[in-house]
Parts: structure tokens; sequence; C-alpha cells
């Protein structure tokens, strides 16, 4: 497995990771008719558009085969000052996971944001994603919860936070 930061060429494969892993993991949780409408096509332009950023990394396989990816940054809501980072997202294929590439992907974000001068960092998380569970193993500490809505449907999620970021360790 190589992690690597994307390049515009990868788009297509970064979609089709974002909603393919969407609906595997949230099935039972968003709404089927939002996930049923979730398009390659428009994820392909949304990962065109944040490529550029710099800040994306994936996660690919001996076969050349995009099977995860990570996206993040700077905290987007200035709410949370003990918090300059944001991991926005991270999704590694169901067939993928528990082997090591969501741990991967998230320390070389973790170093890439450092490397930047963040010395924290918080993700937002649902709360009903078994994926809650990773975020613990990795020592992210509960920062808060709100309810947001996708598809209709008013759904909880978390905040896990990281007040120390690049020193090797998570957490």
């Amino acid at each position: 497995m190589k992690i690597r930061k994307a390049v515009q060429q990868d788009a297509k494969g970064i979609a089709k990771v974002h909603v393919d892993t969407w609906r595997a993991a949230y099935r039972s949780i968003v709404p089927d008719e939002y996930l049923d409408r979730l398009t390659y096509g428009k994820r392909e332009k949304l990962w065109e558009r944040s490529i550029p950023s710099g800040n994306v990394f994936i996660a690919v396989d001996s076969g050349g085969t995009i099977v995860g990816f990570a996206d993040g940054g700077k905290e987007r809501t200035g709410e949370y000052p003990d918090y300059a980072g944001e991991l926005y997202a991270i999704y590694v294929l169901p067939e993928c996971q528990s082997g090591g590439v969501g741990k991967s992907l998230f320390k070389k974000l973790e170093a890439d944001l450092a490397e930047q001068g963040f010395s924290s960092m918080l993700v937002w998380v649902l709360a009903d994603n078994p994926a809650c569970r990773f975020y613990e193993q990795l020592r992210g500490v509960d920062v808060d919860r709100k309810t947001i809505e996708i598809g209709g449907k008013p759904l909880a999620e978390r905040a896990y936070g990281w007040q120390q970021i690049g020193s090797g360790e998570p957490g």
C-alpha cells in the first residue's frame, strides 16, 4: 500500500471511494434516497476543486487502484480555538479496512498539517458511524456534539480532537 499526495488525475478514483464508502457506511444511518442520489460524476467535480488545496492524500494498492483518501486543513468554523486543524474526510473502501490503511492516511495528514504549523486538529463524525471506534483508538477526545441534517433527517454528530499532533504518535 502506498500513501501519496493526490493529483488532479486522481479525482475520479477518489470520487468512487467517496460514493462507495458513503453507501456502505451510512446505509442504515443516512436516508436511502440521499445515498442513492450520490453520483461519481458530482463527487469527481468536488474533488477536482479540492485537490489543488494540496491537503488530499490517497492510499493506492499494488495494482494502482485508489482504496482510500484523507483530506484536511484549517479548522473551518473558527469556533474551536484549541483545535487549529481539521480532518475534513477520511474514507477507506470496506474491503480494505482493518488493515492499517486508515491509520496510515490519518498519520500522513496529521504530519502534513503539523508541517503547515497546525499543532492540533479535530474531526466531525456521525455519532452512529461505527468508525467512531477508529478515532477513539487513535486517542481522539470528545470535543463537542451537534445535530446536522442530511437528506431531511436530523443526525447527531460528534467532534473528536487531538491537542498535539505531529509528534509521531496519534493525539
